[in-house]
């Protein structure tokens, strides 16, 4: 049995990113960003565990979504002051893509501009 398991591989995709300019009614839509954030998770084949989500009144607020997924996590911060949000996207599924889930939300999301980066933390 511990044989097998050394011989396992995690295969760990990591996308995320910075959503800038983008529709401050969005932003503080908590449910609609809820919505989003389930329907990512189908569209990158991931399974989800339970999804949270809070909105923060004033001026720096904005609403956070975790979802946490059987392969890892999506986790969505949008902050109305700024226009901006933040998006992360982690997975170890290997049937699951995350550049799926972050492209969704970003076409969700409609920025006049964002930056995408990716982190391969696979175990070997």
């Amino acid at each position: 049995m511990q044989v097998e398991l050394l011989n396992e591989r995690i295969i760990g995709k990591h996308v995320f990113g910075n959503l800038y300019e983008i529709d401050e009614s969005l932003l503080t839509n908590k449910d609609r960003l809820e919505e989003a954030v389930k329907e990512a998770v189908k569209v990158a084949n991931m399974h989800l565990v339970e999804e949270k989500a809070w909105k923060f009144d004033g001026n720096k607020g904005g609403v956070s979504v975790i979802a946490l997924i059987e392969e890892s996590h999506i986790a969505l911060h949008t902050w109305n002051e700024y226009n901006y949000a933040t998006l992360d996207v982690y997975t170890c599924g290997e049937n699951s893509d995350p550049q799926a889930a972050f492209d969704y939300l970003v076409g969700v999301l409609k920025p006049k501009r964002f930056q995408k980066f990716f982190a391969d933390r696979s175990s070997n």
